[in-house]
């Protein structure tokens, strides 16, 4: 049994509140996207509409389905505009005008990483889009839709959400104009931001603008933005520079005796901007207010403004997570669509999310920046009963569960031992650089689950597809055990990232050796299971933090191991992410930042390098054999060119490939399987 968790005094329940007079329209089979569907509704006007950069699927897996229908749930008509011709404001009236607002996403995934490749090369391909054509989304999708909203209907409130606008709510370092840029909530010119997994303030917001409009005050609302000209009367600042020195402990002490209302102030737009250690600065400050437990709200001032962030939304309990899975989705793409094929629909139409958010901090990644460090996560029962709806219901369904997980694939109900201790962590990661001794890792719970699921009428096999963390997974054999009996299909994707020490510590990961164990208990479970099973491990070139060295010691590690890169992904600086500050300050904010102390990080920014440490990772491929003889000569390392096993290139060039003249030996290539990113496949050494 498990118990019941028990909520802040402060904090409603997020079905509790009364719903709004509109309840009573009922359920709708899709959200309305036509006026013509408003009508079969017998709807005269949506209370909410909202705009965003994907298909509308009506499916937990897609945040708009999630945010409609729990708005809905609420009472309120919701009614969606998906993919519009943003060069139009007619476009945004096709609904009418909202009584209460209109909410505003780019999507389920940030409009810039959607449309550029890490090189800043546009994608001519869209998962999220129907025939998976590329193009029909802007460029900083969330400020283009505010400002057309805006056109369309000057009065109505626009509230901003999702993953572009979470992690773009302060000012931030954008890597497609090689800039720091404002708060996305300034440049929208919107009215509220609700950043990370956003059930909490959204509800909470829906119900006060339908009372009293935007003439009120937030601040008390957690996981929100908004912009005011200067801090209240009652509340203390103290200034990021404080927080960050030795009198850092005092100051937190004499808050909680004082029983102040405190609020850090971040350096300024101007200040992060022109200097790029205070952007440092700003950004480690950023990551130690993160949890929900201590976290303090933020202002950062723009121009004569201040963006205010207050503190992290209070995460769901399992009752709440169990509640908002089971609302009435059609769990389809809308009728509109007809036969069009969305691939990211096709991708995760017989999967199931159990869980939410990621206590690892790997600081390259937005998945704690946006879900929170607190795993959330669904009950068993939640759980077997959507797969059982998949089962019965989907379309095209033969018995198997494409993937079962969340961020990661096994992190369900682990949690800090203690909630006194958790409230007043400030760790950024409960795994780096050692798995906290506070940390329950215990598996029980997901071997349960896993085994439940396996042995429901009709389901052949769940698998999971991706996201196990290895470094957790070694504590428990039996989970191990239970994973490569049952859940996996010949390959499973594993992501160590690098080999060596130096950019692991940049990323926050654990070392190869935590890889070595999973990978020596993995194939032996594969052994007695008598299966030929293959791990499938993913690395990331150019981090910040990373030498050609590094790279060098990764590919002879590499072939070593008899592992060949597919497709190769460099390093992509997303928005607010500890890596990205490193990679543009120069400066670790997982180290103290002061002024003559910071530590400095080398960042691989130059097209060459980024291109040699892409070429290392595919050091099989004759098209880079060029590029790495000339590196290594210059690296002191010919050593490792020649004919041998031993050697990372050889010294002949195959006709047809890289420089001209180098030689005219033709080479076979051996196959390998097509996998996605910097996963790599096994193969001829």
């Amino acid at each position: 049994m498990v118990p019941a968790e028990i909520l802040p005094p402060n904090v409603k329940p997020l079905f509790s509140y009364r719903k709004y007079w509109a309840q009573r329209f009922g359920v709708a089979p899709f959200l309305p996207m036509s006026r013509a569907e408003m009508d079969q509704l017998g709807w005269d006007s949506c209370d909410v509409i909202l705009v965003t950069g994907d298909a509308y699927i009506d499916h937990p897996s897609f945040g708009m389905a999630i945010i409609g229908r729990l708005l809905e749930a609420q009472g309120f008509r919701v009614g969606i505009i998906a993919q519009p011709d943003w060069r139009d404001a007619s476009a945004f009236r096709a609904l009418g005008k909202p009584n209460l607002f209109f909410g505003v996403t780019a999507g389920n995934m940030d409009s810039m990483v959607n449309r550029y490749t890490s090189d800043r090369k546009i994608r001519h391909n869209d998962s999220y889009t129907p025939g998976g054509e590329g193009g029909k989304r802007p460029d900083r999708a969330v400020i283009v839709y505010a400002q057309r909203c805006r056109e369309a209907y000057s009065d109505v409130p626009i509230v901003l959400g999702g993953i572009e606008a979470s992690l773009r709510r302060i000012a931030h370092y954008d890597y497609w104009s090689d800039k720091v840029r404002r708060s996305i909530l300034v440049d929208a010119k919107a009215d509220l931001l609700l950043y990370g997994n956003a059930e909490r303030a959204l509800v909470e917001v829906a119900h006060r603008l339908a009372k009293k409009g935007l003439a009120q005050d937030f601040s008390d609302v957690r996981g929100i933005a908004f912009i005011r000209d200067a801090t209240p009367e009652g509340w203390i600042e103290a200034p990021a520079d404080d927080i960050e020195g030795p009198d850092e402990g005092r100051i937190r002490k004499d808050d909680a005796r004082h029983g102040a209302d405190v609020v850090i102030r971040l350096p300024s737009f101007e200040q992060v901007a022109g200097d790029r250690e205070t952007y440092a600065r700003a950004s480690r400050v950023l990551h130690k207010e993160a949890n929900p437990g201590n976290a303090r709200p933020l202002t950062q001032k723009h121009g004569p403004r201040d963006v205010w962030l207050t503190a992290p939304p209070i995460p769901l309990t399992m009752a709440e997570m169990d509640a908002v899975y089971d609302l009435t989705y059609a769990r389809a793409p809308h009728p509109s669509y007809e036969s069009a094929k969305i691939p990211a629909w096709e991708m995760i139409r017989h999967s199931v999310t159990i869980m939410r958010g990621c206590f690892g901090g790997c600081s390259f990644c937005s998945i704690t920046e946006h879900e929170g460090r607190i795993i959330q996560s669904r009950s068993e029962g939640s759980i077997l009963k959507e797969i059982e709806v998949i089962r019965d219901k989907t379309e095209g369904f033969t018995g198997i569960i494409s993937d079962i997980g969340g961020p990661t694939a096994n992190m369900y109900r682990m949690a800090c031992k203690d909630k006194e201790t958790e409230a007043l962590c400030r760790r950024p990661s409960c795994v780096f650089p050692d798995i906290c001794k506070n940390l329950n890792t215990s598996h029980d719970s997901l071997i349960e689950l896993y085994k439940k699921a396996r042995t429901l009428p009709g389901i052949k096999k769940v698998m999971v597809a991706s996201g196990v963390r290895y470094d957790l997974a070694v504590k428990s054999p039996a989970y191990i055990k239970e994973l490569v009996e049952h859940h996996v299909g010949g390959y499973l994707k594993i992501a160590p990232e690098h080999t060596e020490a130096g950019p692991l510590a940049k990323m926050m990961k654990p070392g190869i050796g935590a890889y070595d164990r999973f990978k020596q208990l993995f194939d032996a479970a594969a052994k007695a299971a008598n299966k030929q099973y293959f791990l499938i491990p993913y690395f990331i070139a150019a981090h910040p933090g990373t030498t050609d060295e590094d790279m060098m010691n990764l590919a002879l590690w590499l072939k070593r191991n008899k592992y060949r890169a597919d497709q190769v992904q460099t390093y992509l600086p997303s928005p607010m992410a500890l890596s990205t500050a490193m990679y543009h300050s120069g400066f670790n904010p997982l180290k103290p930042v002061r002024r003559g102390a910071s530590e400095a990080v080398d960042a691989v920014k130059g097209l060459r390098q980024r291109r040699l440490h892409k070429a290392f990772l595919r050091y099989h491929d004759p098209e880079n054999w060029p590029m790495l003889r000339e590196a290594l000569k210059a690296m002191g390392r010919a050593d490792l060119i020649g004919p041998g096993k031993q050697h990372l290139v050889p010294v002949w060039q195959p006709a047809g490939t890289g420089k001209a003249g180098e030689g005219h030996r033709s080479v076979k290539k051996s196959p390998t399987r097509s996998s996605s990113r910097a996963f790599v496949t096994k193969g001829l050494g």
